[in-house]
């Protein structure tokens, strides 16, 4: 879509269009569903927080300022949601703080040459608390001071709940990665040793961004 067209649509969302409304919904769903689902438990969930943020953007969208990109602002307002609906619907079990847990080092995880959808699935295991963090700190760039006053935790538990979410995907991949190679077995397939990585650096995989550490 041109930015032309764009500004289309958005003039005639100001309108409340309903055409123009549903235009801009189809044109970004695919964008703001991927958003929302990195934070959701599951699609339909998903779904629901996905809609919340679009009825937030056709209420507030006179204040979008047509020479910043519309990407950005739409994106930071599906995160907005998806962390209040965090924030309403999960009671947070308090860990201890863990100053040093964002230098523990996760090695040996496998390199499965995962796609986006199987470490997607994976994310969506994880308890609410650890998914929410991690994906605030490891992939929107988040601070762990800075994720806490979103959330309203202290930076101590915002740090152990990244580790544990860490350690949990490292688990989940070793397990994916060892049900793999016993199929293969099975099937009478050669078995190649599969390269460790450090899943914190799996470029590419998720949103074809890097995962910070």
């Amino acid at each position: 879509m041109g930015e032309e067209e764009l500004h289309q649509l958005i003039r005639g969302c100001i309108k409340q269009d309903r055409k123009c409304q549903k235009m801009l919904y189809k044109a970004f769903y695919g964008f703001s569903m991927g958003i929302c689902l990195r934070y959701a438990g599951n699609r339909d969930e998903a779904a629901e927080v996905m809609n919340q943020g679009f009825f937030k953007v056709f209420v507030n969208i006179e204040r979008f300022d047509m020479s910043r990109p519309f990407k950005a602002w739409l994106g930071k307002i599906m995160m907005n949601v998806s962390i209040d609906f965090y924030r309403a619907n999960l009671k947070m079990a308090y860990t201890e703080d863990l100053d040093k847990a964002e230098d523990v080092s996760d090695h040996e995880l496998a390199d499965k040459n995962l796609h986006y959808n199987d470490l997607l699935a994976m994310v969506q295991q994880l308890p609410q608390a650890y998914r929410t963090v991690f994906n605030l700190f490891a992939i929107d760039g988040y601070s762990h001071e800075e994720i806490g006053e979103l959330l309203h935790i202290n930076p101590g538990t915002s740090k152990s709940n990244l580790h544990k979410a860490r350690q949990k995907l490292k688990q989940m991949i070793l397990k994916a990665d060892a049900s793999a190679n016993n199929t293969n077995y099975n099937n009478g397939m050669d078995y190649t040793h599969i390269v460790a990585i450090n899943a914190i650096n799996m470029n590419g995989v998720f949103l074809n961004k890097g995962i910070r550490e």
